[in-house]
């Protein structure tokens, strides 16, 4: 039976960006053309330098490219007005940053729940939406818990809550296992593909980490600003 394919989640053609002006102008990202598709776990993967997260931003609607175009759903994001900008990546997008960038202050459920406040949904609407993330993530009984007394790989399963709470069909994990150990990077990263992937979903990670390379779809390499190979990963 052949194989039902894939429908693209992200294609960027042409993606280009640099920093710096005349003789000190340096090419982070140059030309690259990039596909991500629904139901998939794709890894970006590089050394320091070699440009993956700027080109995570420009896909991402963080950073304005210089040259290129990242069309999602159809239609180019860099063409939208900076409204609508704002929606995609609230709607569309949801990110685990390598910090965690949680809010000391606010419980696990509170900072789960803050794109939904941004969206201005009823407070107790959100924290419930917000508990039951927690819970998916494995987290029950965790919800009134201040990040200050949870372990990292907790943590990161509260920054991976907030980040699908809004439902987004793109997921864009930074370096998500940096900070923690071997088995706790492993559990985790086994468990966003087991649990937080799906066929309406394309996960995108950038990592240095090679321990956990067995859980891509697919590999893509970068160095010094281009796409230099490409993997198949778990099939």
């Amino acid at each position: 039976m052949a194989e039902e394919p894939r429908h693209e989640a992200i294609v960027a053609v042409g993606l280009t960006k640099w920093f710096g002006e005349g003789a000190t102008r340096m090419t982070a990202v140059n030309s690259v053309d990039f596909v991500a598709h629904l139901g998939e776990m794709l890894f970006i993967v590089g050394p320091s330098g070699s440009g993956k997260t700027t080109m995570l931003s420009m896909i991402s609607g963080i950073l304005r490219p210089d040259a290129g175009t990242v069309n999602v759903n159809g239609a180019d994001i860099w063409t939208l007005d900076n409204d609508a900008l704002a929606e995609f990546r609230l709607n569309t997008v949801g990110f685990v940053f390598q910090d965690y960038h949680l809010f000391p202050r606010l419980t696990s459920a509170e900072n789960v729940a803050i794109p939904l406040i941004l969206k201005q949904r009823d407070w107790n609407d959100s924290i419930a939406e917000a508990t039951k993330c927690l819970e998916i993530v494995g987290l029950k009984g965790r919800a009134g818990i201040l990040p200050v007394k949870l372990s990292g790989g907790e943590q990161q399963r509260v920054a991976i809550a907030r980040a699908i709470v809004s439902g987004p069909q793109i997921l864009i994990l930074d370096e998500p296992t940096a900070s923690l150990d071997g088995d706790t990077g492993k559990m985790i990263i086994a468990f966003v593909k087991e649990k937080i992937l799906n066929r309406n979903r394309c996960i995108v990670i950038v990592t240095h980490d090679v321990r956990i390379n067995e859980y891509a779809d697919r590999i893509i390499h970068m160095e010094d600003g281009r796409i230099t190979g490409l993997d198949k990963g778990t099939e």
